[in-house]
């Protein structure tokens, strides 16, 4: 097995590890974005070296070769990687492989239920939906037009303009797609686990996205912190689990409220070209590790299968000499 499949589990280990400071030194829309594409090249390459080792490992069976073809002896002389070793990574993809596609399929299905609860609840003004209800609320509920539900009893606990910050944050949910990052983040995590803090920070980045737009909006920062506040506040006083029709719905108060909150009352982030380049090399290692493997593999396979064929002709050029 070379170095260059480990490279990967690397990346993937790298980005686990500095996903929250991203989304807390980088503006919030290029955190999440580059995350997002960083986790799914991560999950994805790991899954293709996995699957690579897999297969160089089964190659060298002598079995396998005579029906691919191919000299065993000649495919190992590039590196031998045992059988235990193949048989683990084998099961390893396959495993990763069935989470990945569990998710997908959950994800699919939260979506449906998403767009089925924005038909029930009907058009709304502007996609903005106020339910009649004791507990204080408020969601963007994804689907292909989307909704922003409030409760009553959140828009009695806010002041007039702190709602309207409330609804600039929801409605920046449904304008950025912020769902989608969070489900193919979620996808990623699901297919490779050591990515599971970078879902966590992309779920969390979601949120400062929208709580800076709704500070660009207002043009006060201390105002959209102090709604922030005053919402978590009040739900949290009368705490209630949402339906699982509605597990698709971004909450606006639930996550990370003490650091959004601090983000809030200090400047607005600024671009940060050398950390956002370094996610950006982290990706390009990932996929040039896949890369190098699969040419490698490649390489090996073309050799073994020239051997094999040379091995079986040169009988017969014997014979016709004699």
């Amino acid at each position: 097995m070379s170095v260059v499949t480990v490279v990967p589990v690397l990346v993937s280990a790298v980005l686990g590890l500095a996903a929250s400071r991203l989304v807390r030194v980088l503006p919030p829309a290029t955190a999440v974005r580059m995350l997002t594409a960083a986790s799914l090249t991560a999950a994805l390459s790991t899954g293709f070296v996995l699957g690579i080792v897999a297969l160089v490992a089964a190659a060298q069976a002598p079995f396998v070769a005579s029906l691919g073809r191919w000299s065993a002896q000649r495919f190992a002389g590039g590196g031998t990687t045992s059988a235990l070793v193949g048989l683990a990574c084998g099961l390893a993809m396959l495993t990763l492989l069935a989470a990945g596609v569990r998710r997908a399929l959950r994800c699919a299905a939260d979506l449906v239920a998403a767009e089925a609860a924005c038909r029930r609840l009907g058009p709304g003004t502007h996609g903005l939906v106020v339910v009649e209800d004791s507990h204080p609320d408020a969601y963007a509920l994804p689907g292909l037009a989307g909704r922003v539900v409030v409760s009553t009893a959140m828009l009695r606990a806010l002041a007039a303009d702190e709602r309207r910050v409330l609804l600039a944050h929801e409605q920046a949910h449904l304008r950025h797609h912020h769902h989608v990052y969070i489900q193919l983040a979620e996808l990623a995590a699901a297919a490779n686990p050591i990515l599971r803090p970078v879902a966590t920070a992309v779920r969390v980045g979601t949120e400062r996205w929208a709580d800076e737009d709704a500070a660009a909006q207002t043009g006060d920062r201390p105002l959209v912190a102090r709604t922030l506040a005053r919402a978590s506040l009040a739900k949290h006083q009368s705490p209630r689990s949402r339906p699982e029709a509605l597990r698709a719905a971004l909450p606006s108060v639930e996550s990370a409220v003490v650091t959004r909150t601090r983000a809030l009352l200090a400047p607005a982030p600024r671009p940060r070209r050398i950390l956002a380049g370094a996610t950006a090399a982290l990706m390009l290692c990932a996929l040039g590790a896949a890369a190098v493997s699969a040419h490698d593999t490649e390489h090996r396979f073309e050799v073994a299968q020239k051997m094999f064929h040379h091995s079986r002709s040169a009988p017969a050029r014997v014979a016709e000499g004699s």
